[in-house]
């Protein structure tokens, strides 16, 4: 496996202060196993789907008080660059860049708008092993109060083209890597998110059932945020876990209605 273009998403991980809860959760919601924990880089454990990496937990660091929250990671071949764009574009590097062991080397950064990313350049893991299908990563979307600013950082830190959606209804735009999509931006102004809630990359994970896996999340105690709902794109849902990080479900092969038409940027 090559390594990813440069501002792919690559790998998602979320850090737990139940780490064996989560694993239960998200074991029965996703159908996730999980591998041996290393204690070597603080007890980060991968999760499985069909024998095939998928994501991975961790529990903070000893007395640090987190925010569960997923992280996704994009692509880079040099993260000590990447790092100083972001520094360059008015946003925060607020880990790194670290090696971890032959792993590769990570940064953890904020947009100017607050929003959470990680940046990996692969070394030995390359990232995920499974895409697309059932119980793996699918598609990520910033969900951000200030998407002036996303949409003028991500193109300058990374080599994105970019397409908005051609609809007065809603603020979407999607980051390109070439011709294909890899992130999107949803603009969350008014009362889209809680007050409470910060702007965030929501990481949907793809399921073969979005309405059996709702029904498996409630019963862990997770949370439904919004939806389910059809779209072009799959039948999809808003959700969180009980430990308060967000996600989405999607069922990409249940599509409904025409895809909307886009714009180049």
């Amino acid at each position: 496996m090559a390594a990813l273009p440069e501002g792919t998403p690559c790998w998602a991980d979320a850090m737990f202060t139940d780490v064996e809860g989560a694993k239960a959760f998200y074991g029965d919601v996703l159908g996730w196993t999980f591998g041996e924990s290393s204690s070597e880089f603080g007890n980060y454990t991968q999760a499985y789907s069909d024998g095939k990496a998928v994501a991975a937990v961790v529990p903070p660091m000893s007395g640090e008080q987190v925010r569960s929250a997923w992280c996704l990671y994009l692509a880079s071949p040099d993260a000590g660059a990447t790092a100083a764009r972001i520094r360059a574009n008015g946003g925060e590097v607020v880990m790194g860049p670290m090696q971890v062991g032959d792993f590769g080397t990570m940064v953890i950064a904020k947009d100017p708008g607050g929003v959470v990313f990680g940046v990996w350049q692969a070394g030995r893991h390359e990232g995920f092993e499974k895409q697309g299908e059932p119980g793996a990563y699918s598609w990520a979307e910033l969900v951000t109060r200030e998407p002036g600013k996303a949409d003028v950082f991500f193109p300058a830190v990374f080599p994105y083209g970019v397409r908005k959606m051609d609809s007065e209804q809603f603020d979407y735009r999607m980051f390109q890597v070439g011709d294909r999509p890899v992130l999107g931006r949803m603009g969350a102004e008014g009362d889209f998110l809680p007050p409470e809630a910060p702007s965030y990359i929501s990481v949907y994970f793809a399921v073969d059932d979005t309405d059996a896996a709702i029904a498996r999340l409630t019963a862990r105690g997770g949370t439904v945020y919004f939806g389910p709902m059809d779209s072009p794109f799959g039948r999809f849902a808003a959700v969180g876990d009980p430990q308060g990080a967000a996600f989405g479900l999607i069922d990409l092969g249940r599509t409904v209605g025409e895809q909307p038409n886009t714009v180049e940027v």
